[in-house]
């Protein structure tokens, strides 16, 4: 295995396990055992499971700009671009039934890391402004479409979307609901953003 095949092995190990557990239970020990590594070859690429971390955020954040790009594609209709966020949000981050919800592995880190550490919190904000970001230019995007309430603040409303989704995956895991969740995701959307009655969803499925 090359050094690369094995830094993206650790990376996605990293955060399978946050993902599954919980990031203050989660060691070097245990990381290094799922990739089947040593500890001396972890060391070679991370000083700590702290930079661990945060190269994981950003490699995660590069997979991810892939299909966000994809779908914020100027091919692609405003309604449309809603749409195939939603259902990659639920895809994501909403597990089929109570004993599947992988919720986000940075949220579950990001309320356990020591903020004091920078490069954990950098790619903390990072991750958080480029999700912002891409809710931004989807509001937008529905905005000069003429698809939304004519008083709708774009910055907040892409503000509100992340705030959501965070708060929905704590709901999800604590209720142990991911169906209920799924179900409001769509019509919570709509709402926070401004989208106009006629364009929701169960309107045009209805047309």
């Amino acid at each position: 295995m090359t050094n690369l095949q094995t830094r993206e092995l650790l990376l996605e190990v990293a955060l399978n396990l946050i993902w599954q557990s919980n990031y203050n239970s989660v060691g070097v020990n245990e990381i290094c055992k799922r990739a089947g590594v040593t500890k001396g070859s972890f060391y070679h690429h991370f000083e700590s499971k702290g930079e661990l971390f945060a190269e994981a955020t950003s490699y995660y954040l590069n997979k991810v700009k892939g299909d966000l790009d994809t779908i914020m594609s100027p091919t692609n209709q405003p309604l449309d671009q809603l749409e195939q966020i939603i259902a990659m949000i639920m895809e994501n981050k909403f597990g089929k039934d109570v004993d599947d919800i992988p919720g986000c592995a940075f949220l579950s880190a990001g309320t356990q890391c020591d903020k004091s550490v920078d490069h954990i919190n950098d790619a903390l904000q990072s991750m958080t402004q480029t999700a912002i970001c891409y809710n931004t230019a989807l509001v937008r995007s529905l905005a000069t479409g003429g698809y939304l309430d004519e008083d709708v603040n774009v910055e907040k409303s892409a503000r509100y979307l992340h705030q959501f989704v965070q708060g929905a995956l704590i709901f999800a895991k604590v209720h142990r609901c991911p169906k209920q969740v799924q179900e409001d995701v769509p019509e919570a959307f709509y709402r926070l953003i401004g989208l106009k009655r006629e364009y929701w969803y169960s309107k045009r499925e209805d047309s």
